[in-house]
């Protein structure tokens, strides 16, 4: 019971957190497009377009850190995902998350591009020497792996989350699949049974 409380409470938060179609579609930005939102395709929870969408929202969220929303609601169009898993994933890059998520992309982004603060000879050496263009210098290779380590997390996170949720969703038919199986198989006991009886 409290586990079927549970998932009721987050199926609300989702569900009011979730664009609907009608929002999305007066939405400024969208309008030239907005008659393709209405779509039905697009707002169906089916095997291909789930994980397209998951895949869609988790490397638009990291891809750009502001209108990542509308980023994948306009890219779930031509890759027939599903918009608003797409737009819900992005939720992962947050004012609240994008500090870790900031730092885990610095970190990676360092780690992969393995930069050496020491380039330069003669003259530009001597410039680069300076207290003022040490700090540039600092800041400039910081954002540079940053970035750099953001695209690495799109591209990394799409590709795992659109497997992760292809295999969940394979999971959760043929749980339910063999669920019905087993009711099936006991209906058809009980009625043997009640035959014989």
């Amino acid at each position: 019971m409290t586990r079927k409380r549970s998932k009721d409470k987050v199926a609300r938060w989702i569900g009011a957190r979730m664009p609907t179609r009608e929002e999305m579609a007066r939405n400024k930005y969208l309008k030239p497009i907005a008659h393709r939102f209405l779509s039905p395709e697009l707002w169906r929870f089916t095997r291909r377009s789930v994980p397209r969408g998951v895949a869609l929202g988790l490397f638009c969220g990291f891809i750009i850190p502001i209108g990542q929303i509308f980023l994948a609601a306009f890219l779930a169009l031509p890759a027939r995902a599903n918009v608003p898993i797409s737009a819900l994933v992005t939720f992962v890059t947050n004012p609240f998350t994008f500090p870790f998520w900031a730092w885990v992309a610095n970190r990676l982004g360092d780690f992969m591009l393995g930069i050496d603060r020491s380039v330069g000879s003669g003259v530009i050496q001597e410039q680069m020497q300076t207290e003022g263009w040490r700090s540039y210098q600092g800041v400039f290779a910081a954002v540079g792996e940053t970035v750099f380590g953001f695209v690495i997390l799109a591209i990394v996170t799409s590709a795992v989350g659109y497997f992760l949720s292809k295999w969940f969703w394979r999971w959760k038919v043929g749980r339910r699949r063999t669920k019905r199986l087993r009711a099936m198989e006991r209906r058809m006991e009980e009625r043997l049974e009640a035959q014989k009886g």
